[in-house]
């Protein structure tokens, strides 16, 4: 499992916050465009460490793997999505998250592809993706759900352990799939004509 974390101060930081320095940053987006334009097979660490002008020694020191700079520079990638927007509403939040997970998903989606084509073969990766993003968007989602409960707007017997997958991971699909980018509506319409319905169903109408 790919476990590299900068420090213990960064792991802690909230997602707003980078956990990279300024340089390693250029590396990960360096990684991200090679990636991108080159896919996982062709990507090695001696291309980004001449790319971004440093040397393999400072590449392996920081990611002794390529899984591990590929899922570094992916999180880093899409770190903004994973911000709670806090509206004081939950449609206004769903909404919100999900106009944020087809922007990142879109400018990601090459990436992404790459990253899922090879999780079947590379434990670490996937390993990575799963503790990484998928926590990342897991608690992100449970977080708004859990201030829902909060304020009364939804019951905490209708969230359950899959319900907090259906925004995000749809959305995620879609932006993979070929020809299928969502949109605007897409995201409506998840929202009010399925998580809202869902969520709410048990709510006393005023």
């Amino acid at each position: 499992m790919v476990s590299d974390v900068p420090s213990d101060s960064a792991a802690d930081a909230p997602p707003s916050a980078s956990r990279w320095t300024a340089r390693e940053s250029e590396f990960l987006a360096v990684t991200l465009r090679l990636l991108q334009e080159h896919g996982y097979d062709r990507l090695t660490l001696e291309a980004v460490a001449t790319e971004a002008k440093a040397s393999k020694a400072t590449m392996y020191r920081r990611w002794p793997s390529k899984a591990e700079l590929v899922i570094a520079a992916f999180i880093e990638g899409t770190r903004v999505s994973a911000i709670a927007p806090r509206t004081g509403s939950l449609r206004a939040d769903l909404l919100e998250i999900g106009a944020q997970v087809c922007e990142q998903a879109d400018e990601h989606a090459a990436t992404m592809r790459a990253v899922l084509t090879e999780m079947s073969r590379i434990p670490e990766l996937s390993a990575a993706m799963q503790d990484e993003f998928v926590h990342q968007r897991k608690s992100l989602m449970t977080q708004v759900l859990t201030e829902a409960v909060n304020r009364g707007d939804i019951d905490a017997a209708v969230i359950s352990d899959e319900i907090w997958d259906l925004l995000p991971g749809y959305l995620v699909f879609r932006c993979v799939m070929p020809g299928r980018p969502p949109g605007p509506e897409t995201v409506r319409l998840l929202v009010d004509e399925v998580l809202m319905p869902s969520l709410t169903r048990d709510m006393p109408s005023d």
